[in-house]
């Protein structure tokens, strides 16, 4: 008889209704600021995968994670949705960077290029997003996410939908 040692995590968060709410009225950029100066709390999907804030500018947003066993898929690996959630997030993030308040995005079309496996001994990864066109409409945002020696592990673009925010909604940061 095999024996699995059991293993659990668990996750706590704050009310993201409430962050909202304390957000309303801030540019994107107060927005991320805030939640990387510990004002405001990460949004519940952050806290979920263990993402943390490294460095928030205009147009510029970089996450990072240590990559853990409760990230893997059935091949040993970093799950791609994974992956795909830091990039999609550094992505949306560089875009809420440069929106004034009352305007919020969405995701409209993301494409991901996974390049090599990303595992536990792989070490700290961070998700580099950068704006690359801010209409009034549409973004899009280009990501790269390495390693700390600055191996490629993957890459995304992105396009954005801009709208702007009614009272009540949730859309904003990733």
């Amino acid at each position: 008889m095999t024996t699995i040692e059991e293993r659990s995590r668990v996750v706590t968060w704050d009310d993201p209704v409430e962050s909202w709410k304390a957000a309303r009225g801030l540019g994107g950029i107060d927005v991320l600021r805030a939640i990387e100066g510990g004002d405001l709390p990460p949004p519940p999907v952050a806290r979920l995968i263990g993402l943390e804030i490294e460095q928030v500018s205009e147009g510029l947003v970089t996450f990072a994670f240590e990559p853990a066993e409760f990230h893997y898929n059935p091949l040993g690996a970093v799950h791609g949705g994974i992956v795909t959630t830091v990039l999609d997030s550094a992505m949306g993030c560089a875009v809420h960077s440069k929106l004034r308040a009352g305007l919020s995005y969405s995701t409209l079309e993301l494409k991901v290029s996974f390049l090599r496996p990303v595992r536990v001994t792989t070490g700290r990864v961070r998700g580099e997003g950068k704006v690359v066109h801010l209409g009034g409409r549409v973004a899009t945002a280009e990501a790269h996410l390495v390693d700390e020696q600055g191996a490629l592990y993957a890459h995304a673009t992105s396009t954005c939908l801009l709208s702007s925010s009614r009272s009540g909604d949730s859309a904003g940061a990733a």
